[in-house]
């Protein structure tokens, strides 16, 4: 129980570190009116927005949680939902809360110097990244102390409660990713196409009047969605790697407090690793300065993990024999404490691994993104065909990476290896969050420095903080799929060994049914191409949500355009209100029915397989097989469709700011045009549909382990 007090412990100092460094950022200078007048409607506008889309997810949240309690007839499900509902929620809004009030002071701070803005635009995403890590850490221990507490839950209730507390997160995310995304990508697209492209305005100007809707955008969709995505992926894998230890080592408490115990000592190393971020004199190297904080987290955790291990599992654990070995129940899976923790050291390899290929193929210094510059010279069509090839090629490197740390952690510990990788890479989640909510935080204050007109040097210091933050965004995404598709591994893992346990239950509903995974079954292939389809159809389906909210935006500036000539001659201001209102509304409507495709899937595919096979034991044999197959054709497709979609993103953008820093022509060059072309196609794949893939793939997962316990119950 000591081991749980400390993990609360680290919790808590999460939060309290986010308190105590939000109260010192605010303390700092917002600048003149009209730099406030325009933060504030970024402000309104953003949480305007959130609210109505938490609103309706909230009307969704009860109907899930009594449908929940009429399933498992007890409160566990239910709470747990709830909880991890709540706390996600909490998580995204204070992020886009920071945000919103951190763009003007690192607007003010930029004014004085480089490295004054750095400081403040990092602070703020140090807030959102601990505080991210902080709740997600105490929802999970506070939970399982209540569930082995006050609840007194056995060993089953408490993989209920875990799963459910999961699916609760993970509803909040993909409406969070996927609204977020529509809103953000309708405004910048739509706001490009006329004022860009039609009226020949730069971004950013104050005559656009979708211009405070984009700003708006980059809070809900890159700050709150990723710190909803992050939370989501944190507390599904470490729930699924608690689930996993309690089914392989039922006898040993230790392997259940293992995962919390890692993300505790990382939460502390990621706070330390804040000190580390600064220019050093004379430098303008600011993503160096981002990557000594990264570097030094990393480093630190290295130490942290050997002694949480050390302390954890060396210390008289029932679970080891005489020699010093752990092994699974079942799996027959045997290991050392010393070999969990070379599988954490691989986890965070990953990370490192995962972001450096990440940064090259997004990057404006290395090959791939000059690469679809220079296609740019040939015209718009060259553009967009580079720009595909690049987002194509760029998946193979991170999957080689995840093949290898999935064959040397297996090899080291088995399956409870895997999990233990991957929850060493969302161990540093609160420092990789930090560097994401960076990047919105540079955007707006960028476009702050725009609309107020302050002075050229002012807006030369925060584009390059933006350019940077462009960078940090692309890498957090890397990481998240990557994160995530390991997880879902993990959760797959837990769903297999689940059917295991209920089939040795004698008096099970499930008792003696098995699953044939062998390609021989064709119900297996079945599952496969249903699971494989989904990500593609999801992805499809919040492409055209872009498109269709770009179109609303497009007619709204057009009418304002129209309607008023002063606003394109300076003299009349727009009506940055209604366009917000129009997108907030557009959003909202549009991310209902890709966001019930993750939920409902395994659920149809489930029940139809039964009854086309008869029923009975040999059909709920057949249907948990495909439902299985399924799982694993949403990782693998997932997975892929994801990194293409985020890196060919990040390539199309960062190929049109290289050649807007005066290559290939520079801006007004016909290369200019095409990129501004190829980065209008990449905007809703990086920033919609290839990070709201994330939350899907774990969903689908997750709801699989629920119709489980439900079908055994």
């Amino acid at each position: 129980m000591n081991t749980l007090y400390l993990i609360i412990a680290a919790g808590l100092l999460a939060v309290v570190y986010g308190i105590v460094t939000r109260a010192g950022l605010m303390k700092a200078s917002t600048g003149n009116e009209r730099m406030n007048e325009i933060a504030g409607a970024i402000q309104e506008g953003a949480k305007a927005y959130l609210n109505k889309q938490y609103k309706t997810i909230a009307i969704v949240g009860v109907f899930v949680t009594i449908l929940l309690f009429i399933l498992f007839r007890n409160a566990i499900a239910p709470v747990g939902f709830v909880l991890g509902a709540f706390l996600s929620g909490i998580a995204g809004y204070v992020g886009m809360l920071v945000s919103v009030q951190a763009n003007v002071r690192t607007t003010e701070a930029s004014r004085k110097s480089l490295g004054a803005g750095l400081n403040v635009a990092f602070k703020a995403g140090a807030i959102t990244g601990m505080l991210v890590a902080g709740l997600a850490l105490l929802g999970l221990a506070v939970y399982y102390m209540i569930l082995t507490g006050p609840m007194g839950a056995d060993n089953r209730g408490v993989i209920d409660g875990l799963v459910s507390l999961s699916l609760g997160a993970s509803l909040i995310s993909v409406f969070a990713r996927l609204g977020g995304g529509i809103f953000t990508k309708g405004a910048d697209v739509g706001g490009d196409l006329v004022g860009k492209v039609e009226a020949g305005i730069p971004e950013d100007d104050p005559r656009n009047p979708a211009t405070i809707a984009d700003n708006v955008g980059d809070n809900v969709g890159d700050c709150a969605g990723m710190a909803a995505d992050l939370f989501e992926t944190y507390v599904v894998t470490i729930a699924a790697t608690m689930v996993l230890g309690s089914i392989l080592f039922p006898s040993a408490i230790d392997l259940m407090l293992y995962p919390m115990a890692i993300g505790a000592a990382c939460i502390v190393t990621s706070i330390i690793g804040t000190f580390f971020v600064r220019l050093s004199k004379g430098s303008d190297n600011v993503m160096g300065a981002l990557y000594k904080g990264l570097i030094a987290t990393g480093v630190l955790s290295v130490g942290a993990i050997y002694l949480v291990t050390l302390f954890v599992l060396d210390n008289g654990m029932n679970a080891i024999d005489e020699a010093g070995r752990i092994t699974a129940s079942g799996a027959g899976d045997t290991f050392t404490g010393m070999e969990l923790f070379l599988c954490s050291v691989v986890g965070l390899v990953i990370t490192f691994l995962i972001v450096m290929v990440t940064e090259y193929y997004t990057g404006t210094k290395y090959r791939p993104v000059r690469s679809v510059a220079e296609a740019s010279e040939s015209g718009h069509g060259t553009n967009v065909i580079q720009g595909l090839a690049v987002s194509m090629e760029a998946t193979a490197l991170p999957a080689l990476i995840i093949v290898a740390g999935i064959i040397i952690t297996f090899s080291l510990a088995g399956l409870y290896g895997i999990a233990i990788a991957v929850t060493a890479m969302l161990g540093v989640a609160g420092m990789i969050v930090a560097l994401d909510a960076f990047g919105p935080v540079t955007d707006n204050a960028g476009g702050i420095a725009e609309m107020a007109e302050l002075d050229p040097e002012v807006r030369n210091t925060t584009d390059a903080l933006d350019a940077v933050g462009n960078t940090t965004k692309a890498v957090t995404k890397g990481y998240a799929i990557g994160s995530a598709g390991l997880g879902a591994l993990v959760l797959f893992a837990a769903y297999y060994q689940d059917i295991l346990y209920f089939s040795n239950q004698p008096d099970n509903p499930l008792s003696g049914v098995l699953v044939d995974f062998s390609l021989t079954n064709p119900y297996v292939i079945v599952g496969l191409f249903v699971g494989g389809l989904l990500p593609y159809l999801f992805g499809a389906w919040a492409m055209q949500s872009v498109g269709r909210a770009a179109s609303s935006i497009v007619e709204e500036v057009r009418r304002q355009f129209k309607a008023d000539p002063g606003i394109m001659k300076g003299t009349s201001r727009p009506d940055y209100a209604k366009a917000v209102d129009l997108l907030t509304g557009a959003a909202i409507k549009e991310m209902i029915k890709p966001s019930l495709l993750p939920i409902l899937a395994p659920i149809v595919l489930y029940f139809t397989i039964y009854f086309v096979t008869g029923g009975g034991k040999i059909g709920t044999s057949y249907a948990l097989s495909a439902l299985g197959a399924m799982l694993m054709g949403v990782i693998v497709t997932g997975l892929f469709l994801a990194l293409s979609m985020t890196a060919g993103g990040g390539a199309w953008d960062n190929a049109k700011k290289y050649i807007e820093d005066g290559h290939h022509g520079g801006k007004g060059s016909e290369a200019h045009k095409a990129s501004v072309t190829g980065d209008t196609v990449g905007d809703p794949y990086k920033d919609t549909a290839g990070p709201a893939v994330n939350p899907m793939i774990k969903i689908t997962n997750i709801i699989a382990l629920l119709l489980l316990a439900v079908l055994a119950h």
